[in-house]
């Protein structure tokens, strides 16, 4: 099943590019949100997967293309990131230095995960509003594994039994020398959509065919089978350090073909099981000059 979130925090199924408002009948199973760690809807996903799968939705409240996407998760209660999880992406990374700053590349076992903040988190409905337009914002698009009850210290065999289900993700980031959490957590920097699929309806998440384009131009395209850390590693290595909840957010790791975007591009997120979504950039407002100072005296 495709759920999602749209237009005015409507809650969604996509079916034969349609999206039929189910609202009503999700919100009355919705626990509240002070009762529950992590997001309301994975919390229930089951029992609201259950009830939409028998239930009449009507007629469609409107089409794909005349939706307005919001991340299908609302609220995450961490964004976990695997940096460095595609060999080509490290060899391109090594190779321009405006990627590494000349810095060493270590290995995504040396590394370790990192954490982008959850107020970044957009769907492709709202767009990425680029900063620092001094700075390269990137594209990084990744397969987005959704949480969908709480995990920790899960067994590699064990860990896709906690997967809710899938969504097309975007790790947006500034290059820069600073810590990468730091320069990922922008607002509007972390995309996830349009929908989220669930773990029952992506036949091998292991090998998920994905590209990307920006103004019809492809620059990236891989699986998820080149990752360096696979899905199921990346759960039990995340559940060890730090206890999971339903609709937090995995990212995956971006292969190579990486760049630059700005004001005015559109960038096309492909994945075969998934689907596609369009994200549009645009210019953040410009920082006061008293702002910028502040920046530049911090170096």
């Amino acid at each position: 099943m495709k759920l999602c979130r749209f237009d005015d925090h409507r809650y969604g199924v996509v079916k034969d590019d349609q999206v039929y408002d189910v609202t009503a009948l999700v919100e009355p199973m919705l626990p509240h949100p002070l009762k529950v760690k992590g997001d309301p809807l994975l919390a229930n996903l089951s029992t609201i997967v259950a009830k939409l799968k028998g239930a009449d939705l009507g007629k469609p409240a409107k089409s794909v293309k005349a939706a307005k996407f919001l991340s299908p998760v609302a609220f995450p209660t961490k964004i976990v990131n695997a940096p460095v999880n595609y060999d080509l992406h490290i060899a391109e990374a090594k190779a321009d230095p405006g990627i590494s700053f000349n810095r060493p590349s270590l290995s995504i076992g040396v590394a370790g995960l990192f954490l982008k903040a959850t107020s970044a988190l957009v769907g492709p409905g709202e767009g990425v509003a680029a900063r620092f337009p001094d700075r390269r914002t990137d594209h990084e698009i990744e397969l987005g594994i959704i949480i969908g009850k709480t995990a920790s210290d899960v067994p590699e065999d064990k860990a896709l039994e906690y997967v809710a289900g899938y969504a097309i993700a975007l790790d947006m980031t500034v290059r820069g020398t600073e810590d990468r959490s730091f320069r990922k957590s922008i607002d509007s920097y972390a995309v996830l959509g349009p929908w989220m699929v669930t773990a029952d309806e992506m036949p091998n998440p292991l090998d998920e065919s994905f590209s990307l384009s920006v103004n019809g131009t492809q620059r990236q395209s891989s699986s998820t089978k080149h990752m360096i850390y696979d899905i199921p590693t990346l759960i039990g290595w995340a559940s060890r350090w730090y206890t999971l909840y339903p609709g937090d957010i995995i990212m995956s790791g971006t292969p190579e073909g990486v760049g630059p975007v700005g004001d005015g591009d559109v960038m096309l997120c492909k994945f075969d099981h998934i689907g596609e979504m369009e994200v549009k950039v645009r210019a953040a407002p410009v920082m006061s000059h008293g702002s910028a100072a502040r920046e530049k005296s911090k170096g």
